[in-house]
């Protein structure tokens, strides 16, 4: 094998591959880029960590056509250390080593044995659908963040045509949950009632290979494609087949006739509870609101921090007097809207709080409020 690239031409794809390898496994096939060089002037590196499967074709000058195995972060590194230009790629069989050169610069690195090579599955084209990428990686934002670590369905995004082309888009680990919804028949239909699952390791990945660029994306019955408009770069990654919860019954209680309804300035909100934060610790994270129509006191205290205690400005429109919210978490979520003002509807103290904004249409986060327990801090 014998191939000319050019840095600028390979070198974002090669990070994309370099990122996906692992660095500690123990197989030498998966800690390998896989550079194949085309008779057409084209040279396509492939990258897998068993569970994701990236390849991207660039142009390039081809004087012997072959492939080879190298250690993917290796190479990487070596290449964007390397000035800008002409990169040359050369096998040495006789001593099996990928020769790099640059003018008067040349490095040797081992490749790994041919026999582990394969061929990653190409994009399925049949029934692709065409969408925005810019707009996937907004859903991934509005609801990754609510996503679980750890727990089985609960880490992943969950994707489900509802009723005349609209498609719900959620996450949820236990205490959070998000929704956002659009409206797209293409893509309602091919996802189906039955939904799509993707864990949130994977759509970290996705989410960073996303830009403002137009990407098909297609499924098959084990695993998830996204390729580029004009096809040079393709990732897949698994599904989960799996029963997502049924979301709408806890959606349905902030319908509830005696809900509660709190609105409040988002920025004044975030300004609060980022002062009332100094004052939690790791016994006592929340932040209490003890309501009244026009004003509620935000407070927090700990034996270790000291106490806080603010005004805020709101309306508010029901029986709770007191309820508790993890302030890190609400900080949190008050970040992903856009709207100036926030509605709270509350079902219990200890029940669902669903949060929307009129800027924000199609979108609400659901928290958990905290359990009021009466301790008593400071004793005369």
């Amino acid at each position: 094998m014998i191939v000319t690239i050019t840095k600028d031409e390979v070198l974002n794809g090669f990070m994309k591959a370099s990122s996906i390898v692992p660095i500690k496994a123990g197989a030498q096939y998966l800690r390998s880029i896989w550079i194949q060089a085309k008779q057409d002037d084209t040279v396509t590196v492939m990258a897998t960590d068993v569970n994701i499967e990236f390849t991207g074709t660039y142009k390039a000058r081809v004087e012997e056509p072959g492939e080879v195995g190298i250690n993917g972060k290796a190479l990487v590194e070596l290449i964007r250390r390397l000035p800008a230009g002409d990169i040359k790629l050369r096998l040495d069989k006789e001593t099996n080593n990928l020769l790099v050169e640059q003018g008067r610069r040349s490095y040797k690195l081992p490749i790994a044995d041919p026999v582990w090579f394969q061929l990653l599955p190409p994009f399925p084209e049949e029934g692709a659908v065409l969408w925005a990428g810019d707009y996937f990686q907004e859903l991934i934002e509005k609801v990754g963040f609510c996503i679980s670590d750890d727990q089985e369905v609960l880490s992943c995004l969950y994707m489900k045509s509802v009723e005349n082309g609209k498609v719900d888009v959620c996450g949820l680990n236990g205490h959070q949950f998000a929704i956002t919804s659009f409206v797209n028949d293409e893509i309602a239909k091919k996802i189906g009632e039955e939904g799509l699952l993707l864990q949130k390791k994977y759509i970290t990945e996705i989410k960073k290979w996303l830009n403002e660029d137009e990407i098909y994306f297609n499924f098959t019955e084990r695993r998830f494609h996204i390729k580029n408009k004009d096809g040079s770069e393709h990732i897949s990654v698994p599904r989960t087949m799996a029963q997502y919860p049924d979301y709408r019954l806890f959606i349905n209680k902030l319908n509830a006739d005696d809900a509660s309804k709190v609105t409040v300035n988002k920025r004044e909100t975030m300004e609060t509870l980022d002062r009332i934060y100094i004052f939690n610790n790791d016994n006592d994270r929340c932040t209490y609101f003890n309501l009244s129509p026009n004003m509620a006191i935000v407070s927090a205290q700990a034996q270790e921090t000291g106490s806080a205690s603010e005004e805020l400005d709101l309306t508010y429109n029901g029986s709770i007097e007191k309820i508790a919210f993890p302030t890190k978490n609400l900080m949190e979520i008050l970040g992903h809207f856009q709207s100036a003002d926030l509605e709270w509807t509350l079902t219990t103290s200890e029940g669902p709080c669903g949060i929307t904004g009129s800027e924000d249409p199609d979108y609400m986060v659901l928290i958990m409020p905290m359990k009021i327990a009466q301790t008593s801090y400071y004793e005369e």
